[in-house]
């Protein structure tokens, strides 16, 4: 063997490694984009809280009723006008509210929630009072919003007249307005109640407490309380932005590994690479980036018959210089 067919064999054994490992490609695994929570939004036109007592309290009849009560994620709306209930008043119905307009809506998307009511020339009746109202309103509304990004906002509102036990009353925002007529009761009002937080909104119309004894005749005593135009809402959460994906650094960037002039990789790398260090393991990208990977053992086997290939052409060439001189 002359020399040229030394010096390529000699080529091939130090390229050999380096064309197996370069084929090793490294990939970073995308990011996968994570999704922000629902928000919340609820709406009630009438909810009644109400204990009656018959008969000198000798029977008890909790009175419970909602009228159009919805809630959001799933948006809805309800507009039923009235609601009847039985065996309050002497085994009777009593028509506790009607209304010519009754609405609760609650919507939510991504962005933004929304609950709202909506009631109009509506009569409210408690057991005892077949004729006289507890309350007649002209119109009531309430409205609760938080949308991304946005301070939630509350709002509700009493248009036109207002008549309690008979009474046509005039609201405060300052504080409760009583109503006391003899012989039938007293009812306590609270105009526009309205709560925010940072993330949250609720909206009440009327909100009344009741206690009512018809003629002190105890055929009918009635406590509690009733809501009249409630709204509610939570804001949905914003998506979280995806991470971007980590470029892989450049093969022989990290520090302590070095090539040697034969071709060869020093011991630091290697170290890295088997995780024998104390420190903190390298990351899956960087053994990507280094060559370590499932194929190691391969490419080390390539690379060792590659030498031995290389060292017989070595002998080889050496006993031939031998016989020829």
């Amino acid at each position: 063997m002359n020399s040229n067919t030394f010096r390529l064999a000699a080529l091939a054994v130090a390229a050999g490694p380096v064309a197996l490992l370069a084929v090793v490609p490294a990939h970073a695994a995308p990011a996968t984009p994570t999704t922000g929570g629902e928000g919340r939004a609820s709406a009630v036109v009438l909810r009644t809280g109400l204990d009656v007592s018959l008969l000198n309290k000798s029977v008890q009849v909790p009175l419970k009723v909602t009228l159009n009560e919805v809630t959001a994620p799933a948006s809805a709306r309800k507009t039923a006008l009235s609601v009847n209930v039985d065996g309050v008043d002497g085994g009777a119905p009593v028509s506790v509210l009607r209304a010519d307009v009754a609405t609760a809506n609650a919507t939510v998307d991504e962005h933004r929630a929304e609950g709202y009511t909506d009631l109009a020339k509506a009569k409210i009746h408690v057991p005892g009072l077949p004729v006289l109202s507890l309350i007649e309103v002209e119109k009531v509304t309430s409205k609760a919003v938080c949308e991304t990004g946005e301070k939630p906002v509350a709002e509700s509102n009493v248009l036109g007249h207002v008549a309690v036990l008979g009474k046509k009353v005039t609201l405060s925002a300052g504080g409760p307005t009583r109503v006391t007529v003899p012989g039938v009761g007293e009812v306590s009002l609270d105009l526009s109640k309205t709560v925010t937080t940072e993330r949250t909104a609720a909206a009440t119309a009327l909100q009344l407490k009741v206690s009512v004894n018809p003629l002190n005749l105890n055929v009918a005593e009635v406590e509690g309380e009733v809501t009249l135009a409630e709204a509610t809402c939570e804001t949905p959460k914003a998506p979280k932005t995806p991470e971007e994906p980590k470029t892989p650094e450049e093969p022989g960037s990290a520090d302590g590994g070095s090539t040697g002039g034969d071709g060869g990789t020093s011991g630091g790398d290697v170290k890295t690479q088997t995780g024998s260090d104390t420190g903190t393991a390298p990351t899956e990208a960087n053994l990507a980036e280094t060559g370590g990977s499932s194929t190691t053992p391969y490419i080390a086997g390539g690379a060792a018959l590659l030498l031995a290939v290389g060292a017989g052409a070595t002998v080889l060439a050496r006993r031939r210089g031998s016989s020829q001189s």
